[in-house]
């Protein structure tokens, strides 16, 4: 099609991060696509002595009328004609567009307004730099003997806490509890002045031998109390180096958004709530609860989620639009072989889902992830 006439349409910026496009459609591009509505609206319409869809214009015309052809025609002009609107303008759209037709009518050229959510423009500080005096102030790992100590503290507790559960639950056992002297009485543990010990920290706490240290874990996971030591330590390294990067992580992304200069898009704000939303859905599902159920059990509303949850999802279209204008700048993208490993991995769990947004979904995780190790190699 010769879409010259696209070059004339008017081009607004708009708050929000938005842009209003105003324009005609002239009535010669409009008529090219007649045949294909009257076939469309035809499909269903029934009229005596004609099979469905053989039916003559006159007819059709006089079933449905035509304006709502002249609707059906709109759209798809409309729809033709939108490529190249994004193409000739140079718009970076995001999402859905909202149209409005402000003009229609047999003969005569289709007026419309198309307002069409963008990609900010993004003006970031000076990334590298900033990154380069943050992970200055990574400090090292440590696992103290404190440490280590107090996991102990709350393992033995939780596990005083459990048994004295299972003596509770059990048929015709009754509960008891032991005095340092070793002699077992009935009833519930007491502290010294006489009263029932009900929090888990107030549990007596058994002592760590060999012997007890067998029964923690998966069978033969522990030998001895060093062996069990040494391995905690180990668990304990590897928590503490995970909470710590992601602690970094969150400084490093926080400061960057900060000295960031853009407009949210609302479109995004939106999109990161949909997901929020289709997520805590997947989990009430795989908990076999039903969302109804679980909403009134907490007392609130979808309006009331939406509310508590748009300054997190703001924060995270925030990060999202910053990570991308990162990548885009240093041509940052996921290895392709890693990209399709992951893809198919997910497809297989997931074999109903839908593989190009699995693929954008994994491409952005990736790529996200690539970023980020590229600032914390600054």
């Amino acid at each position: 099609m010769s879409n010259d006439f696209v070059k004339n349409f008017s081009i607004t910026k708009e708050a929000g991060s938005q842009i209003k496009v105003a324009g005609e459609i002239p009535e010669t591009e409009l008529a090219k696509h007649r045949s294909a509505a009257l076939k469309k609206l035809g499909e269903n319409v029934k009229a005596d002595g004609f099979r469905p869809g053989h039916l003559p214009e006159s007819v059709l015309v006089s079933k449905i009328g035509e304006l709502n052809i002249m609707t059906e025609m709109a759209e798809r002009a409309l729809a033709s004609v939108y490529p190249h609107i994004l193409s000739e303008h140079k718009i970076d759209a995001i999402g859905h567009p909202q149209i409005e037709i402000t003009k229609i009518a047999a003969g005569d050229p289709l007026g419309f307004i198309i307002t069409i959510s963008v990609m900010p423009e993004i003006t970031l500080p000076n990334y590298k730099a900033t990154a380069q005096e943050l992970n200055k102030n990574k400090t090292e790992v440590l696992v103290t003997d404190e440490d280590v100590d107090k996991q102990i503290q709350d393992i033995l507790r939780q596990k005083a806490a459990y048994e004295r559960l299972q003596k509770k639950a059990a048929d015709g056992v009754k509960e008891t509890h032991t005095h340092d002297d070793g002699t077992v009485h009935e009833g519930p543990a007491h502290d010294d002045e006489g009263k029932p010990i009900e929090n888990i920290e107030d549990l007596p706490i058994p002592e760590l031998t060999d012997d007890l240290v067998k029964t923690l874990g998966t069978p033969g996971q522990f030998e001895t109390v060093d062996d069990f030591k040494a391995k905690l330590r180990e668990h304990l390294a590897i928590e503490k180096t995970r909470d710590a990067a992601a602690l970094h992580r969150a400084t490093l992304t926080d400061k960057i958004i900060a000295d960031s200069t853009f407009e949210l898009p609302q479109i995004m704000i939106d999109g990161e709530l949909n997901q929020m939303f289709a997520q805590m859905d997947e989990d009430i599902k795989r908990a076999g609860l039903k969302m109804d159920d679980y909403l009134t059990h907490i007392k609130k509303d979808r309006e009331d989620l939406k509310k508590e949850w748009t300054p997190a999802a703001e924060k995270r279209a925030r990060l999202q639009l910053v990570l991308n204008e990162i990548a885009k700048q240093e041509k940052i993208e996921p290895e392709k072989e890693k990209l399709e490993e992951e893809v198919k991995n997910l497809l297989e769990h997931y074999k109903d889902a839908d593989q190009n947004r699995v693929r954008i979904y994994v491409a952005s995780v990736l790529q996200n992830e690539a970023v980020m190790k590229f600032l914390e190699s600054q």
